[in-house]
């Protein structure tokens, strides 16, 4: 390798063959990110290489061994004071990206690992794009997923080499694609594999100069004719490119319930830029992600983004010194849909051997099928080969003994929820297992301290709380007892991690955190039913309110006989407050469960397009006559306060560690809305003082259960915030109960 002249973050490297390579390399960072300063080293690196006789061609390439570019910092974008000074930052990365469009030699982007955002937009306007065929290059534009459009020239310079369909779909969904998928879309000229990739690019690169100047790698075609005339149809006219906005409108608006302002923006500047051209385009791009970057649901989403990523660092436990001990075996008890969903993230994204156990080869049989059926589906997507899904596949050993349980590391059990299964399946584990083997509960609402009763070795119990479906939901619940041992917390946070979950640790009480907040939710909506408001009415209003599905909706999803046991234990602990208004018994007697056995409040009739229909059957059942109109705010508003007014009484009684966790675990684990930031960002939001005036004339008009948690009324009086200077602290309690019998615990005021 030639020597390599650097300043800052770049480096210009001169081969003989007339090839100079801009290699883009953070020494102060683990992953390249586009920062302000770049635009002075960028000026004096690609300032060099035009200068140079002797330079033909330019390859811009990562120093990093596994990843191009991540995209912007975001740190910059937060210090973004007004509209106008993100505004800015877009223009100054817009110029960089002309500056590299007319670049009078050409460059081609020589792309290996993640190429996201910025990432992604740098090579946009270079002449040609080569990428790796590693999994580790993934390609995409995900800035709404933040609240924000991209606004380095993404959503103007996609669709002239991608087409507007297409380019319209990455950006309003922010998906990221694989190198193979970029290249039969057109975003890339060529896949290679890793090792020759800079060789390649060089390659590409002076032959684009042996043609000339201003020359590129040929417009992507579509590859079919039904493609070509559909792109001609909606794309190469004004009556067609209406349509295709216009039913493109039509969509997020269905997803997004007009609450997510960026999608809307992307439409409406690349809109500009297809119909007035690029200046124009740029110059809406600009203003549109100036006036995003400083809007409430970015601020919002930025900050899920900066607790997602703080997550990942935490250990779990507060003393540093604590380690997580080598998992190198898993056992699973239960071979349900939970158990085979855990066993599925730990065999395929841990890596390690699970001894999957079940009462008999029925139920194993069944599990396995289930594990099976996902790998089946990875390999017809073309995601995994067959033989690296048989490997896969034999990391699965099966009993319906306590064979193979004496070397396991870590015992995660799915059995049915019942204490004394429980208590029985942990007594069977200790007395097979190795002395310092963990035993974790996936139970839902059980507290641990009580299942834990009589163990031998109580400080190796845990909950791991997972939700359904296990591989495709994102939060793992993780609860500490008083007892707990701090290495057992951190074993098993690192081992939630590599299943790849977003991973919060709760204190142990009735429900722990979501499932406890998600009981009094849940029981609004059915005291909004028993008032004879219809199903459909309190679905539809918090979809608009935020939620991804309505509660009646989740209720048939979940299970309403589950939902009926659960909701039994948290009356028992909390008393009143969680007394569910009568009925749901009755859809349990008449054997009405949900989804799984197709009896629930909807009609389950095979169908998987269009609109649910309610069974109307249920109304009769419960003795209620729909009808009743409610404003669908004040709708959503008895149930969303519900569940923020019980996770102020979870921080109360120090069952959350911070209020970071809280929001994280109700937007991952229970579908709170993003962009209101989870409960407790939600609550500085609006104002705690105005929360607890809402709560206060919920309480007067419909009870007890709507009295504001005692924190709410105190921090009304301070003006204190759950975030930022003004912060109130959850009170340290190593594994709070939190029950009606046990007084809460007022929380400490920040220093």
């Amino acid at each position: 390798m030639s020597e390599i002249e650097k300043k800052g973050v770049l480096g210009v490297e001169k081969r003989a063959n007339g090839c100079a390579i801009v290699w883009f390399d953070d020494p102060a960072e683990a992953m390249n990110t586009l920062k302000g300063d770049i635009a002075e080293d960028f000026e004096w690196a690609f300032g060099k290489v035009e200068k140079d006789p002797d330079v033909k061609a330019v390859v811009f390439a990562s120093g990093k061994p596994d990843s191009f570019v991540a995209g912007a910092n975001i740190d910059m974008l937060n210090a973004c004071k007004t509209a106008q000074d993100a505004a800015n930052l877009s223009r100054l990365s817009q110029k960089m990206q002309e500056a590299m469009a007319s670049f009078p030699k050409p460059i081609v982007a020589a792309i290996h690992g993640v190429a996201l955002g910025g990432g992604l937009e740098i090579t946009l306007p270079c002449h040609g794009r080569i990428a790796s065929d590693d999994s580790k290059t993934k390609l995409g534009l995900p800035e709404c997923q933040l609240g924000l459009l991209p606004g380095g020239g993404g959503t103007q310079r996609l669709h002239p080499l991608i087409g507007v369909a297409a380019a319209l779909d990455m950006l309003l969904t922010g998906k990221q694609v694989s190198a193979k998928t970029a290249k039969k879309m057109g975003l890339v000229d060529e896949v290679v594999p890793a090792p020759i990739l800079i060789v390649a690019a060089m390659k590409m690169a002076l032959a684009l100069a042996a043609k000339g100047p201003g020359a590129t790698s040929p417009k992507h075609k579509p590859a079919s004719t039904s493609d070509r005339l559909r792109e001609f149809a909606l794309e190469e006219n004004k009556l067609g490119r209406r349509v295709l906005f216009d039913q493109a409108r039509k969509k997020v608006l269905g997803q997004t319930q007009g609450n997510y302002p960026a999608q809307e923006k992307i439409l409406d500047v690349v809109r500009v830029g297809v119909e007035k051209g690029l200046a124009a385009g740029l110059e809406a791009e600009a203003v549109a992600f100036g006036e995003l970057v400083v809007s409430p649901v970015a601020k919002q989403l930025i900050s899920i983004f900066f607790a997602q990523t703080a997550l990942k660092k935490d250990s779990g436990v507060d003393d540093p010194s604590v380690k997580p001990k080598k998992v190198a075996k898993v056992g699973m008890l239960g071979a349900g849909l939970m158990g085979a969903g855990i066993t599925y993230v730990t065999i395929n994204n841990v890596g390690v051997a699970v001894r999957l156990k079940d009462k008999d080869d029925a139920g194993l049989g069944k599990g396995l099928a289930y594990v099976r059926g996902i790998l089946d589906g990875r390999v017809r997507k073309r995601r995994l080969s067959p033989m690296a899904r048989d490997l896969l596949i034999h990391r699965v050993t099966t009993t319906t003994d306590m064979s193979g349980f004496q070397d396991v590391d870590v015992v995660i059990e799915a059995v049915f929820e019942d204490l004394g299964l429980k208590k029985k399946v942990l007594a069977d584990v200790e007395g097979a297992g190795k002395e310092d083997v963990i035993f974790a509960s996936n139970t839902s609402s059980l507290p641990i301290t009580q299942i834990a009763e009589g163990a031998n070795r109580p400080e190796n119990v845990i909950g791991m709380h997972y939700f359904s479906p296990v591989e495709k939901m994102p939060l793992l619940e993780i609860i500490n007892t008083r007892s707990t041992a701090p290495w057992v917390t951190a074993t098993c946070v690192e081992l939630g991690k590599k299943q790849g979950k977003t991973v919060i640790v709760v204190n142990d009480g009735v429900g722990f955190y979501t499932s406890r907040i998600l009981g009094p939710y849940m029981n609004e909506a059915a005291y909004l039913l028993a008032e004879g408001v219809a199903v459909e009415a309190m679905d539809q209003a918090l979809v608009k309110w935020g939620f991804p599905v309505g509660p009646i909706t989740l209720l048939d999803e979940v299970g309403i006989d589950v939902a009926e046991k659960v909701g039994h234990i948290v009356h028992d602990a909390f008393g009143d407050r969680m007394k569910p208004p009568p009925g749901i018994e009755k859809l349990v007697a008449d054997k009405r469960y949900g989804r799984k056995n197709k009896r629930g409040f909807y009609v389950y009739d095979g169908k998987t397009k269009g609109k649910k229909e309610v069974d109307t059957a249920v109304y009769a059942l419960l003795g209620v006559t729909p009808g009743k109109v409610i404003a669908a705010n004040e709708i959503a508003e008895r149930c969303a306060l519900q569940m923020v007014n019980e996770a102020a009484l979870c921080f109360q009684e120090g069952i959350l560690r911070s209020a970071r966790d809280g929001d994280v675990g109700a937007i991952f684990g229970l579908g709170f809305p993003p962009f209101r930031g989870g409960p407790f960002r939600y609550v500085d939001a609006v104002g705690v003082g105005e929360v607890v005036k809402k709560l206060e004339r919920l309480r007067d008009q419909h009870g007890p259960r709507f009295a504001p948690a005692e924190i709410l009324v105190e921090m009304a009086k301070d003006g204190r915030t759950f975030h930022g200077e003004n912060k109130v602290e959850p009170p340290k309690s190593p594994g709070a109960v939190g029950t009606a019998d046990k007084p809460a615990k007022k929380a400490k005021k920040s220093a």
